[in-house]
């Protein structure tokens, strides 16, 4: 933790609130996919609509993310964060209401707006104010945050299921989603532009322009490589954590205390996961890292879903299962970061991780209807496989990025990618 001593107060609180933001969208998130069993009894409805819902969320967290890409360019990095928390809080305590399927994929769409947005303007704001020898360090720990968000949310669930009716349940979860984020908003005002983003900020008329740069003939490659890492990672990393609490009931047929059990290993080991990759980036370098994580990812998601195995032998191998697939989100705020200039970076970050999200939308409602003709674990294995093969192809496209002092980022530079 020497490196942790080095960085300034102005690092540390940037690192902190955003790891805070992060773990508590984490939360109201992956509440969804928990509760995904209720509603398939509650209302009738099939997996194909739950997965709809999926879907519909990551989109909307997709366009939210292009759009807080165009803004953070326009009027700050902290502005355009602020603006994602309130909306994502606002539209996760308005879905605790809803009546219907349709009410409910309209709301979780709208909190998918903000949720998307958070990611791309803290990304950008914190590699901004990050030291180059520590960024991907600082942002593999932001991701952690996830984890931690995630583990919340099973607890959360475990807790209120076991003494409120799951009638009452879910809509008690999303409403209580909304508490934490006063916490957030009271950190984010202690946090400043970075020196290096405040001075370049786009005017309203320059956005539209900025967001056509990212085509530019000279950052053009950057831009659809990046986009095609984000296809793939979004879609493997969306289609197992939609679909794995179903898989664990309705074909493991685990009891909701043995699903909590189960996803505690796979969220502990995504921390640790995050950690590693937090580490080896910085050594080992960006491009590398996500081809091994990739590579890693494939032969543990088909391993874990097609192999007969044991309950025993299922838990043991749910760790490496965590651990790989948190090792490529945690490496993309950094490696999208360092590809674009200042000027449009806001909005090639946005447009890179955000497309993926867009296309990866697919994958959940794929793997949902699949799961009406095929064993749902083998939708799960098929699914994921095509997804990190995608990110390995595109990962061998582009340079290594690690240690580049973003501040000067050049066109040219951005173009030999």
């Amino acid at each position: 933790m020497n490196w942790y001593r080095e960085i300034s107060t102005l690092e540390k609180r940037t690192l902190w609130s955003c790891f805070a933001g992060w773990a508590l969208d984490g939360v109201d998130t992956q509440l969804f996919s928990l509760v995904i069993p209720t509603l398939l009894v509650t209302w009738g409805i099939g997996k194909g609509q739950a997965g709809l819902i999926g879907g519909a969320t990551l989109v909307a967290g997709a366009l939210g993310g292009l759009l807080a890409g165009m803004l953070s360019d326009r009027y700050g990095r902290v502005r355009a964060l602020q603006i994602t928390v309130i909306w994502f809080s606002l539209f996760t305590f308005l879905s605790a209401f809803a009546q219907n399927f349709e009410q409910l994929l309209v709301l979780k769409a709208l909190q998918g707006v903000g949720f998307g947005g958070e990611w791309t303007a803290g990304a950008v704001l914190l590699s901004e104010t990050m030291r180059a020898e520590h960024r991907g360090k600082a942002m593999g720990i932001v991701q952690s945050a996830w984890g931690f968000g995630w583990a919340g949310a099973v607890l959360l669930y475990t807790l209120v299921f076991s003494f409120v009716p799951p009638d009452w349940a879910w809509r008690l979860l999303f409403g209580i989603g909304v508490i934490p984020a006063g916490l957030v908003l009271y950190l984010r005002r202690n946090v400043v532009e970075p020196p290096r983003a405040a001075a370049p900020v786009a005017s309203p008329r320059q956005a539209l322009p900025a967001a056509r740069n990212i085509f530019d003939r000279s950052v053009i490659r950057t831009t659809i490589v990046g986009a095609l890492i984000g296809v793939g990672a979004h879609g493997g990393y969306h289609a197992i954590t939609t679909w794995l609490p179903t898989y664990l009931k309705t074909e493991r047929h685990l009891s909701v205390l043995g699903t909590g059990g189960y996803l505690a290993v796979i969220i502990t080991a995504f921390i640790c996961g995050c950690f590693v990759s937090a580490w080896l980036q910085d050594r080992i370098g960006r491009r590398l890292n996500v081809i091994l994580f990739a590579v890693c990812c494939i032969a543990t998601v088909n391993l874990y879903v097609f192999l007969p195995m044991g309950d025993t032998a299922m838990l043991f191998l749910s760790f490496p299962l965590g651990l790989f697939a948190a090792g490529i989100p945690a490496t993309l705020g950094a490696l999208f970061n360092e590809l674009y200039p200042q000027g449009i970076r806001g909005t090639g970050v946005g447009f890179c991780y955000n497309f993926g999200r867009i296309v990866s939308a697919g994958f959940p409602v794929l793997v949902g209807h699949m799961g009406n003709s095929m064993p749902l674990g083998s939708a799960l294995g098929i699914d994921a496989g095509i997804a990190y093969g995608l990110v390995v192809v595109a990962a061998l496209m582009l340079p290594e990025t690690k240690n580049r002092r973003i501040a000067t980022v050049t066109a040219n530079a951005a173009s030999r990618a």
